[in-house]
């Protein structure tokens, strides 16, 4: 699972890109997280609010600060 954390450096992207580590010590398994702070890129996934949270190409969630319980709701799906 490959997970994308879009924002150019906020404080609410950095606290979603901790939020999002936690999630993943709780479930488990192998997945990749990247931070996207590019703004063409963030663009190019029409996410006009950060922070944005991506799986697997797909964007999940714009401009809130998911928590680690909504983070594992969000990949268990």
């Amino acid at each position: 699972m490959k997970i994308e954390i879009l924002g150019t450096g906020c404080a609410k992207c950095k606290a979603l890109e901790a939020n999002t580590k936690e999630a993943l010590k709780q479930i488990g398994g192998f997945h990749s997280v990247e931070k996207v702070e590019d703004i063409v890129k963030i663009m190019e996934y029409g996410v006009m609010s950060t922070p944005g949270f991506v799986v697997d190409g797909v964007v999940k969630s714009t401009g809130k600060l998911l928590n680690a319980n909504q983070i594992v709701e969000i990949l268990k799906k």
